[in-house]
């Protein structure tokens, strides 16, 4: 069976639990908690869910950071029911929406005290201990009526953690609130056609920003097998809402056809509202992942009274995983970071390329620091064949860019991860610290600092 889990993405086999990690250079004392990344990581590579990224099971890994140490690593399989079955474990209790037991394998985020892991497509977050252990699917207490989705906007005024859900069985597409306590305390669905994907959405202080894109859910693509049976649909006009946070009517504004998975940060300018997003021309061309171009910094921004749209290039290198610093989440802000996205374009989605002919250098090495306000980037390489995944931004003072960044880096001379720990200010210098981990982390998803 062919399979996407080779090279940087090919899966850790075991589990780990590892403790006082060797570190080079220093800890932060502002960094005490735990840094978080969640990704696709199949039990076997005969399995059909190893046959498409998206599907394999969830496995989270974390280091713990505390007084300057790093206490400990470890790496966790999300336990679905399915999955505790193999590991001949008793299945973990709690509620599934749809029958869709699925060990969640997109994000992981921190609320209320309370530790998630997170997927898309109806399916229902887990909740994790404090450890990483799977304490079983999650309805917040029976308060959330569906399921949910993988990523998340936390209101920093508030308190208030925002989601769009979405399921092919629905004509809709449902807004989902908690409150601080992590209890939905509001839901709204948004009538959509065709049962469109949603990976992703903005929000703002007046708005929450939707994304009803083309690529939709096939009936012909599920009945032929297709794992993942969402397709790029040409017929289904692509348009961008907003959506007040106070109550009213949307407003649609329509946009090129496009693909977007992910957001780096939307605000309200006057009547406009700017949405800043890493913008594919098109994705799932026939199911397949690998056609329709590559990756760019783009920006919307949505004259409200009159409803149009424009676009803007921000950035025209591939990228992806774009965050910044969360405390601007619907503000105004003037930094982003992503990870350039070579690997993304040539692995994720190698096309008719043979995997066992990719070159070392397809596993991009490099994170961006975008400069919105004056318009320049940086970019910080590390060493050949030392592929890094997500950067995730920690505030260590008020300004927007004091604080560090945060990424799982190869360390080919290891066979090894490190999770670097970089000055926001100075991104291109030397790490502040060095966590060296005893194992491979795979190329993988999203992640979070979760500070104590």
């Amino acid at each position: 069976m062919a399979t996407p889990y080779r090279g940087g993405f090919a899966p850790a086999t075991e589990e780990i639990t590892a403790f006082d990690l060797k570190v080079t250079g220093r800890i932060p004392g502002e960094l005490t908690g735990r840094y978080l990344r969640n990704g696709p990581n199949p039990l076997s590579l005969d399995d059909p869910h190893a046959a498409h990224l998206f599907l394999g099971e969830g496995m989270v890994h974390g280091v713990r950071l505390r007084d300057g140490k790093a206490e400990w690593y470890r790496n966790r399989w999300v336990r679905s029911a399915e999955v505790a079955r193999r590991l001949g474990e008793e299945p973990r209790p709690g509620p599934v929406h749809a029958g869709m037991d699925f060990a969640a394998n997109t994000h992981v985020i921190g609320h209320a005290g309370r530790t998630f892991a997170t997927v898309e497509a109806g399916a229902r977050p887990y909740e994790l201990s404090y450890e990483l252990d799977t304490i079983g699917p999650c309805d917040f207490g029976g308060t959330l009526p569906g399921g949910y989705a993988a990523h998340t906007k936390l209101d920093p005024h508030t308190g208030e953690l925002h989601a769009i859900a979405y399921f092919f069985g629905w004509d809709h597409h449902q807004h989902v609130v908690l409150d601080p306590s992590g209890t939905v305390t509001h839901t709204r669905d948004i009538p959509v056609a065709d049962a469109p994907m949603v990976h992703d959405f903005a929000l703002t202080e007046r708005y929450v920003v939707l994304y009803d894109l083309p690529v939709t859910f096939s009936m012909a693509a599920a009945e032929k097998g297709t794992p993942l049976p969402y397709v790029w649909n040409d017929d289904h006009a692509a348009r961008i809402g907003l959506l007040p946070r106070d109550g009213g009517e949307i407003v649609w504004a329509e946009v090129d056809p496009c693909w977007v998975f992910h957001t780096l940060n939307a605000y309200d300018d006057g009547d406009q509202v700017v949405v800043d997003v890493v913008r594919y021309p098109k994705r799932f061309v026939e199911a397949r992942l690998d056609l329709g171009g590559a990756p760019t910094l783009d920006r919307w921004t949505i004259d409200v009274p009159s409803g149009k749209l424009s676009e803007t290039r921000l950035d025209d290198r591939a990228q992806e995983f774009p965050r910044m610093d969360e405390r601007r989440t619907s503000l105004p802000y003037r930094y982003g970071y992503t990870a350039a996205a070579r690997d993304l374009v040539d692995v994720i989605y190698p096309g008719d390329t043979e995997l066992e002919d990719l070159p070392d250098e397809a596993f991009d090495n490099t994170l961006i620091k975008h400069d919105l306000r004056a318009g320049r980037q940086e970019a910080r390489q590390f060493g050949r064949g030392a592929f890094v995944g997500e950067p995730v931004f920690v505030a260590a003072g008020e300004e927007e860019d004091d604080g560090y960044v945060l990424a799982f880096v190869n360390n080919p001379a290891r066979g090894a991860a490190d999770l670097v720990i970089l000055s926001a200010r100075d991104f291109t210098g030397e790490p502040v610290g060095v966590v060296h981990l005893p194992a491979r982390v795979p190329l993988g998803f999203h992640g979070s600092w979760v500070a104590d």
